[in-house]
């Protein structure tokens, strides 16, 4: 097979994307979002994605390791696809504009959602969800279809959500994006925790809320042509 054949470099995108959704996977347990061998990670891969194995270390995969699963959730691979391989295809199908899912079981995050609680807006950075809150979905059994509506649902207009009595999920058009989103939820999440210890809160209103998405639009370098 020639070296710059469109199979050649079909296969050498794919191994890229595998490798991406490892190195994701490892930086989010190098960073302590999810211990021992709990959340998953995905990417959007041609119709379907690219998710993480059920079950295995992330120190010990393998590209090969990563199961592609298609629209119709038919699993492609040597592996079994995560547990939660439904949320994902899920988020997919509900957000074309997004191309990747970080899942975790962060401490505070977790707190959280095991008391029920959506964050707020305590700080203007519950904006980088994509909203006024980052809001709590409804508990449902890991790995079912009443879980994937839940989170197709509390995603449709955020970024980022609570998982009742389990964790939380980050999306993002890449998955360094997700990954990035998915610790700032869960500094927010240790931060509103701290403050709840003081008291209620006072919160921002809806419109310092609008003014800061819309500036949040050309934060950064995303003004530069």
């Amino acid at each position: 097979m020639a070296r710059n054949s469109p199979i050649a470099r079909a296969k050498a995108a794919e191994l890229d994307a595998r490798r991406d959704v490892i190195d994701a996977a490892l930086a989010m347990s190098r960073q302590g979002l999810s211990p021992g061998r709990s959340g998953n990670v995905s990417r959007r891969w041609n119709e379907g994605m690219l998710i993480t194995p059920s079950g295995m270390a992330y120190a010990a995969l393998v590209p090969d390791d990563i199961v592609f699963v298609n629209p119709d959730g038919e699993a492609k691979g040597r592996c079994k696809p995560s547990s939660e391989w439904l949320f994902h295809l899920g988020v997919y199908a509900a957000r074309a504009d997004m191309h990747a899912v970080v899942h975790t079981h962060s401490l505070h995050a977790v707190v959280l959602a095991c008391a029920g609680r959506s964050i707020p807006a305590f700080h203007y950075m519950v904006a980088a969800a994509g909203g006024a809150d980052i809001p709590c979905v409804p508990y449902a059994t890991f790995g079912t279809k009443a879980l994937a509506r839940h989170v197709a649902l509390g995603l449709a207009h955020r970024n980022a959500c609570l998982m009742a009595h389990h964790g939380q999920i980050a999306i993002g058009t890449t998955l360094a994006g997700a990954l990035e989103l998915a610790a700032e939820v869960e500094t927010l999440a240790e931060q509103y925790y701290k403050v709840l210890t003081l008291g209620r809160p006072a919160l921002l209103g809806a419109a310092e809320m609008a003014e800061v998405l819309e500036r949040f639009k050309s934060y950064g370098q995303k003004a530069q042509g």
